[in-house]
């Protein structure tokens, strides 16, 4: 059996492609750098990260980017012998208009080198492409509509795209308008026994998200809505573990079965409140889930019914495991773990080094949280509702602008951090920040250091509803520094609240702030992340 979620953590928007008899996933990652991350299975069971491929700057440029901007819904494929993947930057996303750009880039290899990007259209997002039987290539993408007195999500666009002149051609037409759920997106096309199946994903993707499945005997339509629409949805099952199910794409295996992989998400609830009032809160963002398709007159149905199911049949495929992510790590490469990443920019010598100091990860001091452009920041996903997180820090701030250590990172408005800075009458003290809704407070008061100790151990404790800091001298005496945190303020449902962007996750990491501009370096000796246990 297969256990959900398959990919843990903030891994949403899923793209399933097979290649013979491997299959790879690619998964949204918005503001965060390098951009799609692929996974790699040999089972559909055990995943693996094997690629960032949107990972230059002349493939994506995302200085100024809005909070849940940058790369949305990539579109992975295989044809003609390499792959092909489509994404969008998007560079706003609040007010009556979505300005996006949507490009492809191509590989012979999943891991390779891939090309720099052609620009195809900024009508909308979520583009797909459709590798017709003739040869003749297709893209999809939702069309948005600015206009105050018409709904935002105009239908799903077709448009020929053509290898040869590296540019869309030809007409653009609205091929599918939704279904009464509306807020109609993430079009992928598959031709199965003679028909054009059209899948999108529909209702938003809060609660009420869903998946629909639609269909034609011509590419261009009309299509007929599946007659037991929605595919697969949460929003009819408030109790189950798996939410917000939704946005996905299909793979056949080459055992001949079929599965849908889709995000979802699973709510801790906060407090008590009634389940139809408010499921909860997604601290680990929205994950990515599969099922089992079975198919009845023509149709695709998901096995079980239309839900998302914990467990799940696995295909008739030998299991094949991977080599754990370690949960050390100790930088003593030139590069960076892949699944570590950075805000908008790459990491390069602008924000940190790996060879300037031996076996440490170097960071300057850049600008703040706040900022949309150049911070120096590497962390990585929360992938466990129970973990701890310890890193051990090297730094000498010699003025409050100066700090570096530890965060738990939502996004510009929703963090918070424990850090080595100075204060006046104190020297280099640990000091605490909490950032909620962009309101910044200090929860703590300043701890001071010790003239004979150089570095200071930092760690976060996660269980759950809530996470804690603390902090040692010599790393096996921990002291906690006397404050809980709401792990539910590091959540896409948090933010909804008061924000336009929220599609994203909890990261932990490390980082560096030198708002003097001298560049404080900050040296990190190792950053470990494990998982722990608690609540079944």
């Amino acid at each position: 059996m297969i256990n959900n979620p398959i990919l843990t953590g903030f891994h949403p928007d899923p793209s399933v492609c097979r290649v013979g008899k491997d299959y790879y996933i690619a998964v949204s990652t918005f503001e965060w750098f390098p951009g799609v991350m692929i996974y790699h299975s040999k089972d559909l069971k055990h995943w693996h990260l094997v690629s960032t491929p949107v990972n230059r700057t002349s493939q994506l440029n995302m200085l100024g980017n809005p909070d849940s901007g940058g790369v949305w819904a990539p579109a992975l494929s295989y044809h003609d012998g390499k792959f092909w993947l489509i994404y969008s930057d998007v560079k706003e996303l609040g007010g009556s208009w979505k300005d996006v750009n949507n490009y492809l880039i191509t590989c012979d290899t999943i891991d390779g080198k891939w090309t720099d990007p052609i620009y195809l259209n900024s009508s909308g997002f979520d583009p797909s492409l459709f590798h017709e039987e003739d040869g003749k290539k297709y893209l999809v993408n939702m069309v948005w509509d600015y206009r105050p007195t018409r709904h935002s999500f105009y239908g799903i666009a077709l448009q020929e795209y053509s290898p040869e002149e590296r540019k869309l051609i030809g007409p653009s037409k609205i091929i599918f308008k939704g279904t009464n759920r509306k807020l109609t997106e993430a079009p992928h096309l598959y031709k199965i026994n003679g028909y054009y199946y059209l899948l999108t994903a529909e209702g938003g993707t809060k609660y009420e998200h869903a998946a629909t499945i639609a269909r034609s005997k011509k590419i261009e339509g009309p299509y007929e809505i599946h007659p037991e629409n929605p595919l697969i949805t949460s929003w009819s099952y408030p109790e189950l573990p798996l939410q917000k199910a939704g946005h996905g794409s299909f793979v056949q295996t080459h055992t001949d079965e079929w599965y849908f992989v889709h995000l979802t998400a699973r709510p801790l609830k906060y407090k008590e409140t009634p389940l139809l009032e408010n499921r909860g809160y997604c601290p680990l963002g929205r994950e990515t889930a599969i099922q089992k398709i079975e198919w009845k007159g023509g149709w695709p149905y998901i096995t079980g019914g239309n839900f998302p199911k914990n467990r799940v049949e696995s295909p008739s495929i030998p299991e094949q495991m991977w080599e754990k992510t370690p949960i050390k790590e100790t930088f003593d490469q030139e590069k960076l773990p892949l699944h570590f990443q950075t805000l908008r920019i790459p990491f390069t010598e602008e924000i940190g080094s790996l060879t300037e100091r031996k076996g440490y990860l170097r960071l300057f001091g850049r600008e703040s949280f706040h900022s949309l452009f150049t911070k120096s920041l590497v962390a990585r996903r929360w992938q466990h509702f129970s973990f701890e997180a310890v890193t051990k820090v090297e730094c000498s701030p010699e003025n409050f602008m100066q700090l570096a250590g530890m965060t738990n990172y939502y996004n510009t408005k929703n963090w918070s951090s424990i850090h080595l800075t100075h204060d006046e009458e104190k020297g280099r003290v640990i000091a605490l920040l909490d950032c909620d809704n962009g309101q910044l407070c200090e929860p703590v008061g300043i701890i001071p250091t010790p003239d004979n100790v150089s570095a200071v151990y930092l760690k976060t404790i996660v269980s759950y509803e809530t996470y804690r800091y603390s902090y040692s001298f010599d790393g096996k005496v921990w002291i906690d520094v006397g404050h809980t945190f709401d792990s539910l303020k590091l959540s896409d449902d948090y933010t909804a609240e008061t924000q336009e962007g929220f599609f994203t996750g909890a990261f932990v990491g490390m980082f560096a702030i030198d708002t003097s501009g001298t560049r404080l370096a900050a040296d990190f000796d190792f950053f470990s992340y494990e998982e722990k246990g608690g609540k079944p």
